[in-house]
């Protein structure tokens, strides 16, 4: 069965996660997958820009070095990275083959589908020195938490998979804390419960808070974010990757950066066309800060089960007007409600058709907008 087959026939979102699964066959096979120098990221938002900007540094550094993000826009290719380039259909079928001799048939069944592409990913890495992994949901109880790892990131955390994760700031950092295993750097937060919490938290981890960042790297930090032009808020992204590279004592250069950007956040489709796949309130925060002063008609729908009263609140300032483009998915919340929701909010609405060429548009929702927008247009 080709991998693609497989992928297919299991579901992609679960309501109930049985999170002694992964812990339990990672046990059995423990001893075939890599023992490489893995750094982990963990919290609500930036965790993809900052694996990018941290593994393309790694790379360009000579380190054989891998990226493992999600989820994926268009190609699941994306969510596999070494050296540079998204791993390709061949690599990806021969260790699909491979990690079906290192699985019991029991178990490969029972795997969900990230926890699959994670293990996947893993016999792709065996030969690299970095592996600069991203959490998919959470931290204590994700699929990517079992590997041993020598830092952990933790990105700005904020609300978002309440289902999952707890209804409280506090609830949410302990969970996604819980996955640290030895070193932490922890970027500037929002909440002063994450503070706290990784304090209280300190008889088992050591956590570094914006440490081993120095003076001289704010210049190169400024000459970065020029270089690459990137919104404002990725800088800090880009900020908390030097920490790494700082903790990890490897001297890097500015030109070690080039080609680093991911793309999804805020990038420029073409000129009058920006994309972003957030998807939470942290998110819209920043596209605020990154694009008040201007007006975009908004490219947008929501599931169910993310806070899009907030999103669509603080994101108004910068909302010419609301344009829904149709997906088909049932997460996705009903027309109805988000008519409703448009109309309290005093946000003017249509149906997306086409783009007009004379206009300013924002892409935003989350990777599935994004993706139905790109299968659509033809630049």
């Amino acid at each position: 069965m080709s991998l693609q087959t497989f992928l297919d026939n299991k579901p992609l979102y679960y309501t109930e996660i049985d999170y002694t699964r992964m812990p339990r066959i990672y046990a059995k096979i423990k001893s075939q997958l890599p023992s490489s120098n893995i750094i982990h990221l963990i919290g609500t938002n930036g965790k993809g820009t900052i694996g990018r900007f941290l593994a393309t540094a790694l790379s360009n550094m000579g380190y054989k070095t891998a990226h493992y993000t999600s989820p994926h826009i268009i190609n699941f290719n994306e969510r596999v990275w070494v050296e540079g380039n998204d791993v390709n259909d061949e690599s990806l079928e021969e260790a699909h083959i491979k990690l079906q001799t290192i699985l019991s048939q029991e178990d490969s069944a029972s795997l969900s589908y990230f926890e699959y592409t994670t293990f996947l990913a893993m016999v792709l890495f065996v030969d690299c020195e970095y592996i600069v992994m991203e959490a998919g949901l959470g931290g204590e109880h994700d699929a990517t938490a079992v590997f041993e790892k020598i830092l952990t990131l933790v990105t700005p955390i904020d609300f978002d998979h309440e289902s999952f994760l707890g209804d409280n700031i506090k609830s949410i950092a302990r969970t996604k804390l819980n996955a640290i295993n030895k070193n932490a750097i922890i970027a500037t937060q929002k909440h002063e419960e994450v503070y706290s919490i990784a304090q209280d938290m300190e008889n088992k981890n050591i956590f570094k808070i914006d440490e081993f960042i120095t003076g001289a790297d704010e210049q190169n930090i400024k000459t970065i974010t020029e270089k690459l032009s990137l919104a404002p808020y990725l800088s800090t992204n880009l900020k908390l990757s030097i920490s790494a590279l700082n903790f990890l004592e490897l001297p890097y250069k500015v030109e070690d950066f080039n080609n680093s950007k991911l793309f999804g956040r805020l990038s420029p489709l073409s000129e009058n066309i920006i994309i972003d796949v957030g998807h939470n309130p942290l998110a819209a925060s920043k596209i605020l800060e990154s694009l008040q002063g201007e007006k975009y008609i908004l490219i947008y729908n929501t599931y169910k089960d993310k806070d899009y009263k907030s999103i669509l609140t603080l994101l108004k300032p910068i909302i010419k007007r609301l344009e829904i483009i149709e997906i088909e998915d049932k997460r996705i919340e009903s027309k109805e409600i988000l008519h409703r929701t448009l109309n309290d909010l005093e946000i003017q609405y249509t149906t997306f058709k086409t783009i007009d060429k004379d206009k300013k548009y924002l892409v935003f929702g989350s990777f599935s907008v994004v993706e139905q927008f790109l299968k659509g247009y033809n630049g």
